[in-house]
């Protein structure tokens, strides 16, 4: 099938390479905007249930503290300094 295709391709070899990197565009945004949407709600890359709460059964543990928790008398808090800001070079 690619030799038919080669073949079918006008213009000499700089031609042929031209025409095959289109046919491969082609293809490649085929794929992303018309195939792979379409799928995307058939495949299960969403589906990140652990387990059912309401089962009882789940994999989950214990939440760690989050940033609202208290810490333990004693130690030291840091208090981010929010004036300093970075600065990139330009390049």
């Amino acid at each position: 099938m690619y030799a038919w295709i080669w073949r079918r391709l006008p213009f000499g070899l700089p031609g042929k390479l031209g025409g095959t990197v289109v046919l491969l565009g082609l293809v490649g945004a085929l794929l992303w905007y018309v195939v792979f949407p379409w799928a995307e709600p058939l495949l299960p890359f969403d589906d990140v249930q652990v387990g059912d709460p309401d089962s009882g059964y789940s994999q989950v543990e214990d939440p760690t503290p989050g940033p609202t928790a208290v810490p333990p008398s004693g130690t030291p808090t840091v208090t981010p300094d929010l004036s300093a800001t970075a600065v990139l070079p330009a390049g």
